[in-house]
């Protein structure tokens, strides 16, 4: 007998409601999930002093940035890639973490060590920060700033994140936009370019009030 109510199976010494049935699915799904192997590949930046480590587990929602070691005491997983004396900076967002390296040190000689720590971490399940926060979308201010907001979020953020960045908007007043550049695109040497070229000429072709798209300074 089956109903959208109660599932009897016949081979089995109980019942099992579709509530039952959900929740042990869906722990069946995590304990698989919990098992399966931890990928870690690499990609260059356009920044040569970052390099982006992905996973295939999401690490967080939003992203976080830690541009010193003292700003990384909320995050476990940042306080101990900064216990290596050749990490500069560490950023998360999403499926990766975007590592900023000393300028003494060179991508072959601490990529690999970077990569198994990684590995080891998020198979650990190291915390990205101690308090898990869900991160809200809210567009505030006049109708021009709320459609600026809109287009960085839709159309900029996951093209920057991309390269191991992330953009956050600051502010719009008499034409020009004010934003934040973190991760790899702290420093990078093509971000002008980007800002420019990309950026600013998307936000001009879109939203007419906007004259030009400055970064703030770090």
């Amino acid at each position: 007998m089956c109903s959208y109510t109660h599932v009897t199976c016949r081979n089995l010494p109980f019942d099992l409601t579709l509530t039952e049935i959900h929740m042990e699915f869906n722990t069946f799904v995590k304990t698989v999930y919990k098992m399966a192997t931890i990928n870690v590949y690499t990609e260059y930046t356009p920044n040569p002093a970052t390099m982006k480590f992905l996973v295939n587990k999401l690490l967080i929602n939003g992203s976080l940035d830690f541009p010193d070691q003292e700003k990384a005491n909320a995050s476990p997983f940042a306080r101990e890639l900064f216990k290596f004396n050749f990490v500069n900076g560490v950023f998360f967002a999403s499926n990766f973490v975007t590592i900023t390296k000393t300028d003494d040190a060179e991508w072959e000689d601490i990529e690999a060590i970077l990569k198994d720590f990684v590995k080891g971490a998020v198979e650990a399940e190291l915390k990205v920060q101690e308090i898990e926060k869900d991160e809200n979308v809210n567009f505030e201010g006049t109708e021009t700033e709320i459609k600026i907001q809109q287009i960085l979020h839709d159309y900029v953020r996951p093209a920057v994140e991309q390269d191991g960045g992330a953009i956050s908007y600051k502010s719009f007043a008499e034409g020009t936009v004010v934003v934040e550049l973190r991760g790899s695109c702290s420093g990078c040497p093509s971000s002008t370019i980007t800002l420019k070229a990309g950026i600013e000429g998307l936000l001009k072709r879109m939203v007419p009030e906007v004259q030009e798209v400055v970064a703030e300074a770090m």
